[in-house]
C-alpha cells in the first residue's frame, strides 16, 4: 500500500470531497483502483501527483481580478482583530479601520507597533460601547470564536445568545447599524451542533435587521494565498438595502510554497531569516526520513507504528502527521504551534518547522509586519490570522457592494 493513497487521504491532499473523487473516477479525471482485500477505492500516488501538477500549473494565466476602486472613503470597525490579517487586507482594498478590538495583549502590541495611527481597543469586547459609531461606519467585521448557544425556544433570539462572543458581535452590529457586516469562522461551523449554531446566528442577525447572504466557505488557495486554508464567511446586508452582495471571484492561478518563500509574483525577494521553533531530536530523526510532499506513511513500517502509537490503528488518512511540504504545492493550513504532533508542517529541504517569517509569508503578511511577544506568541498570532490576501479579496467585494449602495441612494 506504500504506493497508494486511500480515498480519505486523496480527498484531503487534492482538497476535494469524496463525492467529487467518486465522480472523477467515473469521468476518468482521476481513476481509482480497488484494494483486493477490502474492495475499497485507493489511488496510485503517481496519478495523484500528476493531477496535482495540473492543479498547480505555474503556467496558468490568471485572468480574474476582483479589484475595484472605492468611490468614497469607506470605514471599517473590526472585532476580534488578532494580529491584523483581515484589517490589513481590508486596508489594502481601500477600507479605513476606525477602530479594532482585541483581547490578547500581544496581538494588540503587534497592531500598535505596525499601525500607530490605528485606534486599538484592548480588552474584552463586552466592556466597550460602540454607539458613538452609530450610522458612521460602513462595515463591521469580526472573526468571532464559535460557541454553542442554549436552545431555549424554537427561534433563537439575541437574548438566548447572551454570554457568547457571537452575541457581542451581533450587539455591536446593532449598535453601529452598518450597511453590511462580515463574520468569519472555521468551516466546522457548518456542522457545529448539527448546523443549529449557524442557524441560530442567522436567526439573530435577522432579528436585528439583516438579511443573510447564502453562506460560503472560501478556499484561500483561490485568493492568492499559498495555503490550503478555508474560512466560512457570514455576510449580513441591512434589510432596507436592495443591493446584492457578491462574493469575490476565485482566481485560476494557485500559488505554492516556492511562491511564498522565494522571489516571484507574491514577493520581490526571498524570505528573510528569522527565529523559529525546533523539533525535538527524536522527531527530527523521524522527519529526516520523510521526502518532500511525504508524510507518516512514507516511513518504514516499524517507525510508523512507533511514531503514531495508537493512532496507527485508527481510521482516516491523518495526512498532516509527520508531513513535509513540497516546494510545488501550497502549504497545509498553518496551526498555532508548528512543532506539535499531528500538525507537522516540515520545511521541504531542512528538517525543521517553518520560521516566524516563513509562517508570515504563507499567511501573505508583508516582511515589514512585525509580531510582538515570545516566539510561541508570534506563532499563535500568525496561525490564528486571516490571510492578508484573502482579506484583501473580501475587501474588494465589500467596496464593490458599497459603491453600488451609495450610488443607488444618491438623489436622481
Amino acid at each position: 500500500m506504500k504506493d497508494y493513497f486511500t480515498l480519505s487521504e486523496t480527498a484531503e491532499i487534492v482538497g476535494k470531497s469524496k463525492e467529487t473523487l467518486r465522480r472523477w473516477d467515473k469521468e476518468g479525471i482521476l481513476n481509482a483502483v480497488r484494494e483486493p482485500v477490502s474492495n475499497y477505492r485507493v489511488y496510485r500516488k503517481a496519478d495523484v501527483q500528476l493531477l496535482l501538477g495540473d492543479l498547480y500549473d505555474e503556467s496558468i494565466d490568471d485572468e480574474i481580478s476582483n479589484f475595484v476602486e472605492p468611490e468614497n472613503e469607506y470605514s471599517a470597525l473590526e472585532l476580534f482583530a488578532g494580529a491584523g490579517g483581515l484589517a490589513v487586507g481590508m486596508e489594502k482594498a481601500g477600507l479605513k479601520c476606525v477602530a479594532l478590538n482585541e483581547i490578547d495583549k500581544w496581538a494588540c502590541e503587534t497592531l500598535r507597533r505596525n499601525r500607530p495611527n490605528w485606534n486599538v481597543l484592548e480588552g474584552d469586547v463586552k466592556d466597550f460601547d460602540f454607539t458613538k459609531y452609530h450610522n458612521k461606519v460602513d462595515v463591521v467585521t469580526g472573526g468571532f470564536p464559535c460557541q454553542a448557544f442554549s436552545y431555549a425556544g424554537k427561534k433563537l433570539g439575541l437574548d438566548d445568545a447572551r454570554g457568547t462572543l457571537f452575541y457581542e458581535f451581533a450587539r455591536v452590529v446593532k449598535e453601529v447599524n452598518p450597511p453590511i457586516c462580515i463574520g468569519e469562522n472555521v468551516r466546522g461551523l457548518l456542522s457545529h451542533e448539527n448546523g443549529k449554531t449557524l442557524q441560530g446566528m442567522i436567526s439573530i442577525l435577522d432579528e436585528i435587521g439583516y438579511n443573510i447572504v447564502p453562506v460560503q466557505v472560501l478556499k484561500a488557495i483561490h485568493y492568492r494565498v499559498p495555503q490550503k486554508r478555508e474560512r466560512l464567511i457570514l455576510v449580513g446586508v441591512r434589510k432596507d438595502i436592495e443591493i446584492t452582495y457578491e462574493y469575490p471571484k476565485p482566481h485560476k492561478k494557485i500559488f505554492n510554497l516556492k511562491d511564498a518563500l522565494k522571489k516571484g509574483v507574491l514577493f520581490d525577494c526571498k524570505v528573510p531569516k528569522s527565529e523559529g521553533a525546533k523539533y525535538p531530536e527524536y522527531k527530527k530523526r523521524v522527519l529526516d526520513m520523510v521526502p518532500p510532499k511525504g508524510y507518516w506513511r512514507d516511513l518504514p513500517l516499524d517507525i510508523q507504528k512507533e511514531y503514531m502509537g495508537g493512532s496507527f490503528y485508527l481510521g482516516g488518512g491523518k495526512t498532516g502527521m509527520a508531513r513535509r511540504i513540497g516546494w510545488d504545492e501550497p502549504s497545509l493550513t498553518l496551526t498555532c504551534s508548528p512543532a506539535q504532533k499531528q500538525t507537522e508542517r516540515c520545511h521541504p529541504e531542512e528538517t525543521r518547522p517553518f520560521t516566524i517569517r516563513e509562517y508570515a509569508r504563507i499567511q501573505t503578511f508583508s516582511d515589514d509586519w512585525n509580531f510582538i511577544g515570545s516566539i510561541a506568541q508570534q506563532y499563535k498570532q500568525i496561525g490564528n490570522a486571516v490571510p492578508v490576501n484573502l482579506g484583501q479579496e473580501v475587501g474588494y467585494s465589500i467596496v464593490k457592494f458599497l459603491n453600488a449602495y451609495y450610488n443607488s441612494s444618491k438623489p436622481k
